[in-house]
């Protein structure tokens, strides 16, 4: 029997963990169940630190651990799905295509930033999406301080108010200080077309980042768009040019195209809607999770947003699940009530709340202080160290908060 995994994000990993913690407990070999995961590299990325400085550092590596637990790692991007042969076509880094039959498939492809055909913005405009983005926005960003101190140079327009909008603005003052000195006359620039910023973090939360923007001096446009980007700037949609040699796409996301070859139904950003042990309806032996997956979260009509905290809980449910399948054990439906956020807020602190309704319970230096706990320890893997491996994936506790 084999049970394959796709990506290895942090949906993806956690499948991968719980899979093969649930075989170990039934006392089955590896040769019996193959578990394998399916990547480029055998890494993490660290996608919610990639607004930070240094992105090249924030990767995790996943080969020791991988081998620890005993799943095998297949190096590749999987390119076709074939749901009636039960086949996955991978095509590595080079050789020829190969095809990798499954018994149990986890779907766990991730998302893509949203890019809409806006003039000018495939040209000009970056991004902190992927591990490739974010290293060069950072090497752009050094590359300023060789050019002139005119042009925009200084300025930077965010495109997008939402949680990546407001980490990459209100981080950028710093990264600007400390490449361009501390005298550089910095400004950044929101541009978001709701009239609220921050529209999903709720009415109590929303004074608290006002405030921090205040702060730390960085500005906001709210109902506008970007209609166009060129080499002197961003043009509004309300006619306002914005001088500027920098530009940050960060509004919305979807599912990778790799979840359009499932034949089943989707949402909107190209989720799969899955049923609550996150399987795929009308498709033998396929479950999906992380962003590739819409699940309800709980039976008062909350879904698991696109975030690593939903990500590593439903990677890991979905793991368990199909090896569950396999092992001929009862599956567990997926659930995960708890909810926090925590928004990094730069130079003004951060913010923390709990509860689907945004309730804040910590801002400033101590949110800070939880901000950095989560973004060094907490969502990163565990150590390559079976049992603890093993253990850090049951269902019911990960990410229980």
């Amino acid at each position: 029997m084999r049970l394959v995994v796709i990506g290895a994000g942090f949906a993806g990993i956690y499948a991968a963990l719980s899979a093969a913690r649930l075989r170990d407990i039934r006392g089955v070999s590896p040769q019996d169940l193959q578990i394998a995961i399916v990547s480029p590299e055998p890494t993490l990325v660290v996608r919610p630190r990639l607004y930070e400085p240094k992105p090249e550092t924030l990767t995790a590596p996943l080969l020791e651990v991988l081998e620890a637990i005993d799943v095998d790692y297949i190096q590749g991007s999987a390119e076709t799905i074939n749901t009636e042969a039960r086949t996955v076509q991978i095509r590595p880094a080079k050789g020829p295509r190969k095809t990798l039959s499954y018994d149990r498939l986890v779907v766990t492809t991730g998302s893509r930033l949203f890019r809409p055909n806006i003039p000018g913005l495939a040209e000009h405009g970056f991004s902190v999406d992927s591990l490739n983005d974010a290293v060069a926005l950072d090497k752009h960003l050094h590359g300023l301080a060789e050019r002139p101190a005119v042009n925009g140079r200084d300025t930077v327009v965010v495109a997008g108010g939402g949680f990546t909008g407001i980490e990459a603005a209100t981080e950028i003052p710093a990264r600007l200080r400390e490449i361009l000195g501390p005298n550089a006359r910095t400004r950044v620039v929101i541009v978001d077309r709701n009239i609220a910023i921050a529209p999903d973090m709720g009415a109590s939360a929303r004074p608290v980042i006002e405030e921090a923007l205040r702060k730390i001096g960085v500005e906001t446009r709210l109902g506008a768009g970007v209609a166009a980007l060129d080499e002197t700037g961003v043009t509004l949609s309300s006619g306002e040019h914005i001088e500027t040699e920098t530009v940050i796409w960060a509004a919305g996301m979807r599912a990778a195209p790799l979840t359009g070859q499932i034949p089943a139904e989707r949402d909107n950003f190209g989720r799969l809607l899955v049923d609550r042990c996150l399987q795929v309806p009308g498709v033998q032996g396929v479950f999906a999770a992380g962003d590739a997956a819409r699940a309800a979260c709980d039976d008062e009509g909350n879904y698991a947003l696109m975030s690593c905290q939903h990500a590593t809980r439903m990677g890991a449910f979905a793991g368990n699940n199909a090896a569950a399948e396999l092992l001929g054990v009862p599956t567990r439906p997926y659930h995960q009530k708890a909810y926090v956020t925590c928004l990094d807020l730069g130079e003004a602190g951060a913010l923390f709340t709990r509860g689907w309704e945004r309730k804040v319970e910590l801002v400033g230096d101590v949110a800070k202080k939880t901000k950095r706990e989560i973004n060094t320890v907490w969502i990163y893997p565990p150590k390559a160290e079976r049992a603890l491996a093993l253990a850090s994936a049951d269902p019911e506790r990960v990410t229980s908060l």
